[in-house]
């Protein structure tokens, strides 16, 4: 365990038995299972290393800021010390980094950790790439000095009590040039990303990943529906009151999930029919068009039938 920032701790995670972790890629993150039982997503913040080069023996970093208005994850994680044993799951992959010859990376404060193994990433197949990393001061940001030595001329650490906030404009002005942008921080910055993207017509060279579910995302609340799954035949009836999940739940499915939130991806369910109304955080624009996948935690249906894969 390290101290990274005020109200920030990073943790390194290696077997027991100091066996190999599983390989991960740029973007993954893990279930944390803490000792009371509390189940946390975290990113990891390390360096995935090549594939083929037998980086799955490294130990897996992830970095927790301490939230005092939190659930109690994060109070729990910051009480832990060396030695503890938690479990985890995963790691899976719901942001993944895609090919591409430029790259600009936006973070905001404990956002800047799966931008982190992305930098590492994007070094490796010598791609163009640039950090720009804002927080509420120098104090609050965890990883400067590791990011500062990366260079002055792919990373900027901009403080906003030293530099303001971060200069939307400037990004997508970027990404018209040519640039990927990949981008992780609070609600008020992906949101505000995203319209800026929407206006320019850049929204597939966005890519985000949110901490949880934006305001106004109704997790049980639409029309009743009917779910048809297709291996059995069987069908389903979700009241207007219920999510999809807990309905399939109820009727005796075991359904995997992990943050009911439309957030990690864990509960992505193939659609073979009808139209889903998608209410996750991880799909874009071009994959919720396709119809083809939906969070069966958060996303219902605009017909009265669906069928998914089950």
């Amino acid at each position: 365990m390290r101290i990274e920032a005020e109200g920030v701790v990073s943790l390194e995670l290696q077997s027991s038995d100091r066996s190999a972790l599983p390989a991960w890629t740029a973007g993954s993150h893990i279930d944390l299972v803490l000792p009371s039982g509390l189940t946390r997503q975290y990113s990891l913040c390390g360096d995935p290393g090549a594939p083929g080069e037998g980086g799955e023996w490294r130990p897996m970093r992830i970095a927790v800021l301490l939230e005092a208005n939190g659930r109690g994850g994060s109070r729990e994680v910051h009480g832990l010390r060396l030695g503890q044993q938690v479990q985890i799951r995963g790691p899976r992959n719901a942001f993944e980094l895609q090919p591409a010859d430029s790259f600009l990376f936006v973070a905001g404060g404990i956002g800047i950790t799966p931008i982190l193994p992305m930098i590492r990433t994007a070094q490796r197949a010598n791609a163009r790439w640039h950090l720009l990393y804002g927080g509420r001061s120098r104090a609050s940001m965890a990883f400067v000095r590791e990011l500062e030595q990366l260079g002055r001329e792919h990373v900027e650490i901009l403080p906003a009590d030293e530099t303001g906030l971060l200069d939307l404009e400037r990004i997508v002005v970027r990404a018209a040039e040519g640039a990927q942008v990949y981008s992780c921080g609070p609600a008020v910055l992906l949101d505000a990303l995203t319209e800026r993207f929407a206006l320019a017509g850049l929204s597939e060279r966005l890519h985000i990943e949110r901490f949880c579910a934006a305001p106004g995302v109704a997790v049980g609340s639409g029309g009743a529906l009917r779910v048809i799954l297709a291996r059995s035949g069987a069908t389903v009836e979700v009241p207007h009151d219920c999510s999809v999940l807990q309905a399939l739940r109820n009727a005796g499915h075991d359904v995997p999930s992990s943050c009911e939130q439309g957030v990690c991806g864990m509960c992505e369910t193939r659609v073979l029919d009808g139209v889903p109304d998608h209410r996750d955080m991880l799909l874009t624009e071009g994959e919720r068009q396709r119809g083809d996948v939906m969070m069966v935690c958060v996303s219902r249906a605009l017909t009265s039938d669906i069928t998914i894969d089950m």
